[in-house]
């Protein structure tokens, strides 16, 4: 019998070392996915692919079909045409068939009315902080016109059979705006992938923290605060660098890992700071080398302007490595008073406040305490819960369609 197909949509290539929250997300939906379903992604691609055409491919010991829709060499840097633009309008005129379909942005389901099947919507952020023009007017365009979006929105919206948030608050404004939808409009766990962050017993820590301290030439004392992420308005790095200033300890070192539009300013930042010999900018890195620098953190520092609930939040503690936060997102509302810091304000000085709190008091956050909280987010309990759900739906159609009372039973391989 033929297996369901998933479709995921979404302007990126598994196989480059991007860092996101919504790529993490979609790589562990193939990495998990059961024996018993046909996966497929619509991406970018690189100049070795071809172009518009479905190839198979490995990925993590899977098979996967992969359409790459047009050339990404670098999905970190937003160009002058966004992204997601380049995507949707690479989407014209195409009709594909599955049986579900998951979109990760809005701008491509202008394209995708006439695709048939079960349509589900992630949501990523907090929309109304997102969309709020008072808080940072560069970190998405939408923000200049957000009637704009939320026209395209009332428009798209009715295609879909879900709409899956991570974020609480999003889940509840999306319910209001659209109470007739409101039973198919839920919260869902982001999820961590256990397998690759986990963490060290303290005396690996010391070695591998002093072994990267040697790497840089820095004190073998050097505490380690790490962000991930792209450098992006909506992550507001500079703050992160002006913070490390407030911060006035030169036994301490900023590791920044990912890449973006704002490089040149944070450089210019770090320059004009004096902060050269404590910041190293790793550039993009993949997830094996993340997780290393997750597990000998100190601590894990975000200084957003607004979240959904961000993977490398959850990557961090189930390192068990405490996490400091602004307070944005669903991240507040997950951490444990041991587990991390919610910084109220969003200022050099009280961000390095909360750092200076953390890193001075390390027993107060143990590694336990961190990895606990982290626990109910596990990639492989997350995505195998959606994909049993699909297997269930999947079924009731089949039985509806052939009028048969017996079901193909399901092989959960991973």
């Amino acid at each position: 019998m033929k297996k369901p197909s998933l479709t995921i949509c979404y302007q990126f290539n598994p196989w480059n070392s991007s860092i996101g929250g919504i790529q993490t997300i979609i790589r562990s939906f193939l990495k998990y996915a059961p024996e018993a379903f046909e996966v497929k992604l619509i991406g970018t691609g690189n100049e070795r692919e071809k172009i518009g055409r479905w190839e198979e491919k490995e990925f993590v010991g899977k098979i996967i079909k992969f359409m790459p829709l047009f050339y990404l060499p670098n999905d970190d840097v937003r160009g002058l045409i966004p992204t997601s633009i380049k995507y949707t309008t690479a989407l014209w005129g195409k009709i594909f068939t599955s049986d579900f379909f998951h979109f990760h942005r809005l701008e491509p389901t202008l394209m995708t009315k006439n695709w048939q099947g079960e349509k589900t919507l992630f949501l990523h952020n907090d929309i109304r902080q997102q969309m709020d023009n008072k808080t940072n007017k560069k970190a998405i365009l939408w923000q200049y016109f957000p009637w704009a979006y939320f026209t395209l929105e009332k428009t798209v919206i009715p295609q879909f059979d879900q709409i899956l948030s991570c974020n609480s608050e999003t889940t509840q404004f999306y319910q209001e705006q659209y109470p007739t939808l409101a039973s198919k409009i839920m919260t869902i766990k982001n999820a961590v992938d256990g397998n690759i962050f986990s963490p060290l017993t303290p005396q690996q820590k010391k070695q591998q923290r002093q072994q990267l301290a040697q790497e840089l030439n820095l004190p073998l004392t050097t505490q380690f605060l790490l962000f991930a992420g792209r450098l992006h308005p909506q992550k507001d790095p500079l703050l992160l660098i002006r913070s490390l200033q407030a911060l006035n300890n030169t036994n301490v070192h900023l590791l920044i890992a990912g890449e973006g539009e704002l490089t040149p300013q944070v450089k210019a930042e770090i320059n004009q700071c004096q902060l050269n010999q404590q910041v190293t900018l790793l550039g993009s890195v993949n997830q094996d080398k993340l997780a290393t620098l997750q597990r000998i953190a100190s601590a894990f520092v975000l200084t957003s302007v607004y979240e959904g609930l961000p993977i490398v939040v959850l990557e961090a503690l189930s390192s068990g490595t405490p996490v400091i936060t602004t307070s944005c997102g669903e991240t507040p509302k997950l951490l444990t008073p041991n587990s991390g810091l919610v910084c109220e304000t969003r200022t050099p000085e009280a961000m390095a406040q909360s750092w200076r709190k953390v890193l001075s008091n390390p027993d107060d956050y143990p590694s336990d305490a961190c990895v606990k909280t982290a626990h109910p987010y596990q990639a492989k309990t997350v995505i195998t819960e959606v994909y049993q759900q699909m297997w269930t739906r999947w079924q009731q159609k089949l039985q509806e369609n052939t009028g048969s009372a017996k079901l193909p039973s399901f092989k959960w391989e991973m």
